[in-house]
């Protein structure tokens, strides 16, 4: 059997049960690889149930930087009874397999084609520990400490770590230093036989940091100027509302006065929570809430009053698998649809997809000012794997000069001087009409809020004309936020070709890879990496200019293509789908084995391309 072998370009996976306090101890192993100098791509992937049922956590090691999954396993740390058989199957032939060996399992559970490294990880802890729960807690550590040796991580790195997590809390210290020890001094004398996978110190990381998108979308709310947050809890977004409460509490609060510059409410249902951020809007504050797809269901009334209203609202939709409640704890782009078209009637809204927490950040802190600028709702498209995972990005920037964009505010000396005020009127040719503030003055500048037809001066209507001129103002604007929105990002490829694809959001780190590989394969394709809707003229352009344009997405239906096709009048023959909607991230292997068995299969059948023909 020859045995995997790779230096600082691995994966290891640990299969533990819920509530084991493994999920620390396992971020600890993916930091201190980090500590290394050697890029880490973490996944933690747990059940949306109670306590006792299964969750792995995936640690990608990569020197080159590649931050998507990339699928298979290397290693596998067995800590859990119930998914052994599926965790042993998924290993590589030639991997490794570490497991607790106090109780003897029968040469049946095992492959002969992986390497077993067994160690009595209970035993040990019996041993020295007399606290149920600490056995527990403790065995986690213990194991880390001996991978840490097998795979040459230097403990003392662990140790720092340790030093920092427990700053003040001695005791806390020492015991998990001496867990720590067991685990390392175990491995050391009885686990002598050399394993193929190593970690080098290297310089790969820079000045890159490591941070999950929800609290990066939290923070680009806070420098985006949002004083007003409304929610309600629903996996995997309520850690965005919890950071906004941890940064506010400490950018937002008066150190002379010790008064709160800020509001958040907690509210009884997302209905509540929708309707309290419409309410803030209209009031003038920068307000947001942040769900997931069975929220954004519960949410649409509202969000269609507040674009036929025209009152600014920023919605973070950090999705996660559907229909219904789907997989709570899983991953997908599935709610494109759902929220570009979020309401009844003819409704379009303003989506961004920002591809890592750097974007998370700037995406969100840009949509408070698009929602402003538009008077509209701007939907943050991100989701559970950019959300709840620690990625590396890079450093996140701002100006503090930047002065927000509140949009077409008529301020009272305006309306003193005279000037006409129609709310819903468009005088400047941008579909966006002017607005005025609760209290702006007081004799001038008031109208009613509703969510009828009305005409340009926000008098009731039910005239066909008026009707008509709403609507096709409200495109107008639309097609100016085409204009305002975060533009696409192209790749060109290396050499002409008529292949494209088009990728947004989380899969762009895969996508990025997979674009490597193809590239070394022959396959040359032009890359454009979608960051809104609307889309602008780029995107039509780029699909004009390729006979086959991949789309790549994380659905079972296609709902990015379904948008171009429909939006853009896009032909549907040269749009290929790339679907992947297990609920785990896309992998760089799933992207270049559908791209490159659709480039063979056309070459069979005679449709070359230039980038095929290169294949060929």
């Amino acid at each position: 059997m020859k045995q995997i072998e790779a230096v600082n370009d691995f994966v290891i996976k640990f299969a533990n049960v819920n509530g084991s306090g493994s999920a620390s101890a396992n971020e600890l192993f993916a930091k201190a690889i980090l500590r290394m100098g050697v890029p880490v791509s973490p996944r933690n992937i747990f059940p949306s149930n109670i306590q006792g049922l299964p969750t792995w956590y995936e640690v990608r090691v990569t020197e080159e930087g590649h931050l998507g999954r990339r699928g298979g396993t290397d290693m596998m740390v067995a800590m859990n009874p119930q998914t052994w058989d599926a965790d042993i199957a998924e290993l590589a032939p030639g991997g490794y397999l570490f497991y607790d060996s106090t109780r003897p399992l029968p040469p049946s559970k095992f492959r002969e084609d992986i390497r077993v490294i067994g160690m009595p990880l209970t035993e040990i802890c019996n041993a020295v520990y007399q606290d149920p729960r600490q056995r527990q807690l403790f065995k986690n550590i213990v194991y880390v400490g001996a991978l840490a040796i097998l795979l040459g991580i230097e403990p003392e790195v662990v140790e720092k770590l340790f030093g920092e997590q427990y700053k003040g809390k001695e005791k806390l210290l020492a015991s998990n230093v001496q867990a720590l020890h067991l685990g390392c001094d175990f491995a050391r004398e009885n686990l002598r036989e050399p394993v193929g996978l190593k970690v080098r110190r290297a310089d790969r990381v820079g000045d890159r940091i490591f941070v999950d998108g929800n609290s990066a979308a939290a923070l680009g709310c806070v420098y985006g100027g949002a004083t007003v947050a409304a929610w309600y809890p629903i996996t995997p977004s309520s850690s965005v509302a919890e950071a906004f409460q941890k940064y506010c509490t400490k950018f937002r609060v008066d150190q002379s006065t010790g008064q709160h510059r800020f509001a958040i409410v907690q509210a009884e249902d997302e209905l509540a929570s929708i309707g309290v951020v419409v309410g803030a809007g209209w009031n003038g504050a920068r307000a947001f809430t942040a769900t997931s797809g069975p929220g954004i269901s519960l949410m649409t009334e509202f969000i269609g009053l507040a674009y036929f209203a025209e009152i600014p609202v920023t919605l973070i939709n950090v999705q996660r698998g559907g229909p219904s409640t789907g997989m709570p704890t899983r991953t997908q782009q599935a709610d494109i649809l759902c929220c570009a078209y979020a309401s009844h009637g003819d409704t379009k809204h303003v989506l961004l997809f920002p591809e890592d927490p750097h974007e998370c950040f700037e995406h969100a802190a840009a949509a408070l000012d698009l929602a402003d600028r538009l008077q509209t709702p701007v939907f943050v498209m991100t989701d559970l794997d950019i959300g709840m995972n620690q990625r590396l990005c890079k450093p996140f920037e701002w100006d503090d000069s930047k002065a927000y964009d509140r949009g077409k505010v008529m301020t009272a000396e305006e309306l003193e001087a005279g000037r006409d005020f129609g709310r819903y009127k468009d005088v400047d040719g941008d579909g966006i009409p002017w607005r005025t503030l609760p209290g702006t003055h007081p004799t001038k500048g008031s109208y009613f809020t509703r969510g009828t037809t009305r005409d340009a001066y926000a008098r009731y209507s039910e005239r066909g004309p008026d009707y008509i001129y709403n609507m096709e103002r409200l495109l107008k604007k639309f097609a100016t936020a085409a204009t305002l929105v975060p533009q696409p990002v192209l790749r060109p490829a290396a050499q002409k070709t008529e292949l494209g694809v088009i990728y947004f959001g989380s899969t762009s780190p895969s996508m990025h890879e997979a674009l490597q590989e193809l590239e070394g394969r022959g396959i040359h394709l032009d890359a454009m990496r979608l960051r809104a809707f609307p889309f602008p003229e780029s995107v039509v352009q780029f699909l004009a200019e390729h006979e086959r344009v991949f789309v790549v997405e994380q659905n079972r239906d296609a709902q990015m293509r379904s948008l171009l096709v429909n939006e853009l009048d896009a032909d549907p023959g040269k749009l290929v789908r790339v679907l992947h909607f297990d609920g785990t991230p896309i992998t760089a292997r799933f992207i270049v084995q559908a791209i490159d068995a659709h480039v063979g299969k056309a070459n069979v059948q005679g449709n070359t391309t230039t980038g095929a023909k290169e294949a060929a």
